[in-house]
């Protein structure tokens, strides 16, 4: 655990590597986000029934549990820089491959590749940033890296308004291709990104941690602060040590608050339209597109105080008053499924502000609870559980639109945001303040160390 970057002075270097990794989750936002309003025109050209236009809504989310799982695990064992720029070429391939796509099955698989390579992005991109930020900025920080994904989402769906403006629905191929555009933005922008010291140290490369420290952050430090704790021969590692005692409990808590709170959002980001149109909204793929902008444009309205109040209230009431909150709108529409058309676009976009906590919380927590070892692992694992419950909902919400009725749908998905709240109330534990891996119990086979209290972060070394 290393005082001197906990305590190290905010400056120009992690403003820039703030945004470099911010291009994964906008890239996330752009990319689930645009395939909903490319589906206006892909469905009447291509003939795809309901259960296609599921299949291909849910492909991406299925990537990203597969890839948030594997690149994890792979992220801690060969570092962060490594994979910083791959997912990005990826991304590059896919997108421009979609151009040309005319089949389902090509469709989907290029989605699935999509997500595995967004998927990656997260546990290389947050852990990077975490291990670099000094303590007392490093919620906000973390927490903004969603606000990349909501003003991607946000992107999404003006670029898709514009397309369907002046190139009509037929446009739908452009759309698919443009977020080639974002990916080579940000592999500009990530060029001369340093690895993260602190897994340089804890791979035995202690002289070349402390030379970047020295060199990015202009502070000395000594190399020995920067050394893990040593495990012991046969210790479990990996996703073995997140299922050990010390850790299960949090790897289940990361996962699941995830998982309820990505599941009826992704869904309703994804098919925007169509939900809107179930609800009795006036018709037409402009109106449609222009009102799921609106309510993507609220999520990200609604991160901001979020992130102002994870540093005053602390990370555990935010997230549990915020799902506990989150429900009633739900409700409301579940209860109330043919209300004027206010009231609907009201209680949804009530809804989206008041996600802005488990928001900004996705990547904190699994950021903070862990040491360095596992912490691309348990980002990467929080992730794919979390991308069950999206891909899950994806896929089920225009069948239980239309199977089932709006009232049902919403207040499953009510349900979903409940179980979120229960999660959190069992089990989210206060980490701010705390220096980086400080909430962390000691690993199996490690020297112990003392539990430490939330506190005031630290001030800068003068």
């Amino acid at each position: 655990m290393s005082r001197t970057i906990d305590n190290a002075p905010y400056t120009a270097f992690h403003r820039r590597l703030a945004l470099a990794c911010s291009g994964g989750p906008l890239l996330d936002g752009y990319i689930l986000s645009i395939v909903g309003v490319a589906l206006i025109g892909m469905r009447p050209e291509l003939g795809l029934s309901t259960a296609d236009v599921s299949l291909i809504g849910a492909a991406a989310l299925v990537g990203m549990f597969v890839g948030g799982a594997l690149f994890g695990v792979l992220t801690d064992k060969i570092g962060r820089e490594v994979m910083y720029t791959a997912d990005l070429l990826v991304m590059i391939v896919c997108s421009v491959l979609s151009f040309w796509v005319d089949a389902v099955w090509a469709i989907t698989l290029l989605r699935f590749v999509l997500g595995m390579a967004v998927a990656a992005d997260y546990p290389i991109a947050t852990s990077l940033l975490a291990e670099w930020l000094p303590a007392k900025d490093r919620g906000r920080l973390l927490g903004q890296q969603i606000v990349a994904w909501y003003a991607g989402a946000v992107l999404a769906y003006v670029t898709g308004y514009l397309f369907l403006t002046f190139g009509g629905p037929g446009s739908w191929r452009w759309m698919l291709a443009s977020s080639t555009v974002l990916c080579v933005v940000f592999l500009v922008i990530r060029r001369g990104s340093p690895e993260s010291p602190r897994w340089l140290a804890a791979n035995g490369r202690v002289g070349e941690a402390v030379r970047l420290v020295e060199r990015h952050l202009g502070v000395k430090v000594d190399g020995r602060e920067l050394m893990p704790e040593r495990t012991a021969p046969g210790a479990p590692t990996g996703l073995r040590l997140l299922m050990t005692p010390p850790y299960r409990r949090r790897t289940l808590f990361c996962g699941l608050f995830f998982l309820c709170q990505v599941g009826p959002l992704f869904a309703m980001l994804t098919f925007g339209p169509q939900l809107l149109e179930a609800f009795g909204m006036p018709g037409g793929t402009v109106l449609e597109t222009l009102g799921t902008g609106l309510i993507s444009l609220v999520f990200l309205l609604g991160c901001y105080p979020a992130l102002r109040l994870i540093d005053t209230w602390g990370r555990r009431p935010v997230i549990i008053r915020s799902f506990a909150l989150m429900i009633v709108p739900l409700a409301v529409l579940g209860l109330w499924p043919d209300a004027p058309a206010a009231v609907v676009v009201v209680a949804l976009c009530a809804y989206a502000f008041l996600c802005g906590g488990p928001n900004v919380l996705d990547w904190t927590y699994p950021n903070e609870l862990f040491p360095t070892e596992v912490r691309a692992t348990a980002v990467g694992v929080a992730t794919s559980v979390s991308r069950i419950g999206a891909a899950v909902g994806t896929y089920l919400l225009p069948l239980s639109l239309t199977g089932i009725g709006t009232g049902p749908t919403m207040l499953i998905a009510a349900g979903v945001t409940a179980c979120g709240l229960l999660v959190s109330v069992l089990w989210a534990e206060e980490t701010r303040g705390t220096a980086l891996g400080a909430a962390a119990p000691a690993a199996p086979g490690a020297a112990a160390r003392p539990a430490r209290a939330a506190r005031p972060a630290p001030q800068p070394v003068r």
